[in-house]
């Protein structure tokens, strides 16, 4: 299988394991000659390239994932080599970004949490 079909399997490989997880995911439009846009959409809010390959350049993809990304996007690569699972790369000040918003989020489920039990 040649490195573009390999890419094509791998995109809608990922689509379907992130379907699994209840996101409406599919193979973004650069198939289409749109250039820029994300190789899976249906997260909002990350830009997600997708690399199906045994080497592994992670500067390189993060590069290309930070070029190709919209500014209200944050840019992740997720890859696999063969017969292993998916991995996410990202830089840390996107990390941080991401566990912050989850506290923030976490933080209000824990209030309501306990607003509903004093109410007991």
């Amino acid at each position: 299988m040649n490195s573009r079909n390999k890419g094509k399997v791998g995109e809608r490989e990922l689509a379907k394991v992130l379907q699994g997880y209840g996101y409406d995911t599919r193979r973004g439009q650069q198939y289409a000659g749109a250039n820029g846009d994300a190789d899976v959409v249906g997260i909002e809010g990350l830009h997600i390239e997708c690399k199906r390959c045994q080497q592994v350049r992670d500067e390189e993809f993060l590069q290309q994932a930070e070029r190709d990304a919209r500014e209200s996007e944050l840019p992740v690569v997720i890859y696999r080599r063969n017969r292993e699972q998916w991995k996410v790369t990202m830089r840390l000040d996107t990390f941080i970004k991401l566990w912050r918003a989850y506290e923030k989020n976490l933080k209000k489920i824990q209030k309501k949490d306990k607003i509903g039990k004093s109410a007991y």
